[in-house]
């Protein structure tokens, strides 16, 4: 159960880490303030449901949310999303257009991916900031705003100034109250209790309970690098909740992608077989053989030589694991000895650098 502290509107903003905790603190802190925040993240890391945890918290929350992404429009397109256009402003503008800051009227305006706004519609935001007032697209009326900005960044900033691509004077304006949030594999103990939050959400909308998740499911989520953050962790979460239908959450419900990538470190997993180049003659059951003798040494290394759990990680029932251990010479391995090692199909030594996760 997730304390109502640590989600608002069903919301990715979950945990209890210690980094989370300063989080949800500094939230608390300026949730009322009208300053200008500036949020940084890694893609996926929740950025702008944080800005409406912002908004919902402040005595703005009354007033328009409203969210913008830089990155979506063209140089030519963005100035006319983010300023409004008047009527015969440029062709096809049939009719006045108001600006998303008046849109946000009375309430907060966040600005994401503000690292894509290019440098010739940096002035003009810097004199949003400055003066609170706009002209439309096209127009002479200087329009006053009454809004709370927040900005979004996926890129250090202060590195783009240093490399010339953003303003200095816009960054420290922006850069009143930054926030940073922290990647997923930044606060993995956090990675239980988001996947027990998504689990039950996507489970409740199909209008059943949560089913039991096994303990390779959970070290699979707890091992895996999550470049996607908390949105792609999300995302196997909602495809677990569509595609079990076995009573408990088993490897077989898991993207193979997170299966394979998460077993281990690039040492520690079998490697997919080079194509060979030449037109020469292969064996087929030979190379089949050893794809299958890496595999199983992959499973035996991920479980420490438990025969039961390999055989839940390949799917198949453990007496069929002991037979095709047998049969590709792999009982040392089966006995707990160093699965680095590994063995080919003819009982070879493999080298370990050939050891790596399997692409899927």
């Amino acid at each position: 159960m997730i304390a109502q502290s640590e989600v608002s509107m069903d919301s990715i903003v979950v945990g209890r880490s210690a980094r989370m905790r300063a989080v949800f603190e500094f939230l608390r802190v300026i949730g009322n303030s009208d300053s200008t925040v500036l949020i940084t993240g890694e893609s996926g890391t929740g950025k702008e449901v944080t800005a409406t945890l912002i908004h919902q918290s402040s005595r703005r929350k009354h007033r328009p949310f409203v969210a913008v992404s830089c990155a979506l429009f063209s140089e030519t397109l963005i100035e006319s999303e983010l300023f409004g256009h008047e009527r015969g402003a440029f062709t096809g503008a049939i009719k006045d257009r108001p600006s998303r800051f008046e849109l946000a009227e009375g309430g907060t305006i966040f600005l994401d991916d503000i690292d894509d706004v290019p440098l010739s519609m940096q002035v003009k935001l810097l004199r949003v900031l400055q003066n609170r007032t706009i002209e439309r697209l096209g127009g002479t009326r200087t329009i006053p705003i009454n809004v709370r900005i927040i900005t979004g960044s996926k890129r250090d900033l202060k590195q783009m100034v240093a490399e010339g691509k953003f303003r200095e004077d816009l960054y420290y304006r922006l850069n009143v109250l930054p926030l940073a949030l922290p990647p997923l594999r930044e606060r993995r103990e956090d990675i239980p209790i988001l996947m027990q939050h998504f689990l039950e959400r996507y489970f409740r909308r199909r209008g059943e309970d949560v089913p039991p998740v096994s303990d390779v499911v959970k070290e699979a989520f707890m091992r895996y690098t999550w470049r996607g953050n908390v949105r792609e962790l999300e995302n196997a979460c909602e495809r677990i909740a569509q595609t079990c239908t076995c009573g408990t959450v088993r490897v077989g419900c898991m993207s193979a992608r997170i299966l394979f990538r998460a077993g281990a470190q690039p040492s520690a997993a079998a490697a997919p077989m080079a194509i060979p180049q030449q037109t020469v003659p292969i064996s087929l059951d030979d190379r089949l053989r050893e794809v299958e003798a890496h595999l199983i040494g992959w499973a035996l290394k991920v479980s420490g030589g438990n025969k039961s759990r390999a055989a839940e990680l390949l799917q198949i029932k453990r007496s069929t694991l002991g037979d095709r251990i047998n049969r590709c010479g792999l009982g040392k391995l089966a006995a707990g000895e160093d699965a680095s090692e590994g063995v080919s199909s003819r009982g070879s030594s493999v080298p370990a650098e050939e050891s790596r996760v399997p692409s899927v």
